[in-house]
């Protein structure tokens, strides 16, 4: 009997890291994995446009001799609603584009919560940050939190605590907020849109009230009407500055009851939107003292900061859900057959947020020997000798990020100590600016 033709899978922006993780998922073997569009394309979409990316992968995939047989993401926009119209376009299952372009803009998304689950949606309101009084349209409490309604890693994302503090954070969004805006604003013309939301919406931005907490995240599936859900993550503050320090897998912080009500919180949302036949995870924050539960943010595929932490614990990282569902199958997770009880995904950042210049960044023996003392961790170093902070892509407003640790441990309390004791075996030199 002749062996079956390998499926041919695409993945938007692909990294040799996640190819490693990709060769842990079922009929691996059987399947063949392919970079669509370079991570440094896919993640900039400033520097193409929209249907520039569109066009280059569609060429990609018509130039390809074999079967196309699945698409999948794992990044942010614009991959994430990339992945959708090339799917359809190839014949594959995908979730409606309304459905994932109401996710995607920030405060569609809001007014979609606050129909159908509105008793986690905090207080929010709309503006246009290119008005002549964008601050007249707020009509919030000091203090808020105000965001472009498409950015990610929180970028250009201000604690708004007087009007003075809103318009001095005015420059910079109005300077930066067109990298994604623009992009989205040629998906937005694409679809039709409810009241409310215009075609160049993508340029403005949401206000809304802070809420804190213990934050997770429901990482699931929909296929065919069928909700699902394989891990919830926590996502745990340093002590020192109170910052967010990782993704931590399997979650342990909220009690289950907690956990409960954000999975039924996702599927309410989602089966309103009419999202079906993708991956998705939520974010949330939970009060103990009042035990109100907050919905922080929707995202339409799986995190690549997930699949690492999944592999480890579970033996099979969650891409194995994204092919299945790009396949047209229905999609599974194991549970606890990896080597680790508890992983997480730890983020090496500045302890200042002032400007500097990179001027050491640990070397390749730096991290063979934290892999040394701490078997299957992975490190990546996102900097380079010479680069100037304030010049890095994709950072918060809060500081810095350098490089990422993906680490496992048998016991949870052993996660923030060899954390620490991975961080202080790679040192970076930061001269101030």
């Amino acid at each position: 009997m002749a062996d079956q033709p390998r499926k041919n899978v695409f993945v938007l922006g692909l990294d040799e890291f996640q190819r490693g993780e990709l060769e842990t998922i079922t009929n691996a073997r059987s399947m063949a994995f392919h970079q669509l569009l370079a991570p440094e394309v896919v993640t900039r979409p400033d520097e193409h446009g929209f249907a520039e990316l569109l066009d280059q992968a569609r060429a990609q995939l018509d130039d390809f001799e074999g079967s196309i047989d699945a698409i999948i993401a794992h990044w942010d926009f614009p991959s994430s609603v990339l992945a959708p119209i090339l799917g359809r376009a190839y014949g594959m299952p995908v979730a409606p584009l309304e459905a994932v372009v109401a996710c995607e803009h920030k405060y569609w998304s809001r007014l979609e919560q606050q129909a159908s689950v509105p008793e986690v949606v905090p207080a929010f309101d709309g503006f246009d940050p290119f008005d002549g009084d964008p601050l007249s349209s707020v009509d919030l409490e000091y203090p808020f939190w105000i965001k472009p309604v498409k950015a990610h890693s929180s970028q250009l994302g201000f604690r708004i605590e007087s009007a003075d503090d809103f318009h001095a954070c005015l420059p910079a969004i109005r300077e930066g907020i067109r990298d994604a805006g623009d992009p989205f604003n040629e998906v937005l013309a694409m679809i039709d849109l409810p009241d409310g939301i215009s075609a160049e919406s993508g340029n403005t931005c949401l206000a809304e009230q802070i809420v804190a907490g213990d934050q997770a995240t429901v990482e699931g599936t929909m296929f065919e009407g069928e909700f699902g859900v394989h891990g919830v993550f926590d996502s745990p503050k340093d002590e020192k500055s109170g910052h967010f320090a990782r993704y931590e897998y399997p979650a342990a912080t909220l009690p289950d009851g907690v956990q409960e009500r954000m999975i039924d919180v996702c599927e309410r949302y989602l089966r309103h939107i009419g999202y079906d036949n993708a991956c998705w995870n939520i974010e949330f924050m939970w009060e103990k003292d009042t035990d109100q539960l907050w919905l922080v943010e929707v995202n339409t595929r799986i995190s690549q900061s997930h699949s690492d932490l999944v592999a480890k614990v579970d033996g099979m990282s969650n891409h194995e859900v994204a092919v299945a569902l790009a396949l047209g199958a229905k999609p599974w997770m194991p549970v606890n057959r990896g080597n680790f009880e508890v992983a997480a995904k730890c983020f090496l950042w500045t302890e200042e947020i002032e400007d500097g210049i990179v001027r050491q960044i640990p070397s390749a023996r730096d991290i063979a020997q934290v892999v040394e003392r701490f078997p299957e961790t992975h490190v990546e170093i996102e900097v380079e000798v010479g680069d100037r902070l304030s010049e890095l892509r994709d950072q918060s407003s809060y500081r810095y990020d350098l490089g990422y640790l993906f680490l496992g441990a048998q016991h949870r309390d052993d996660i923030a100590k060899n954390a620490e004791l991975c961080r202080k075996m790679l040192p970076f030199e930061i001269d101030p600016v």
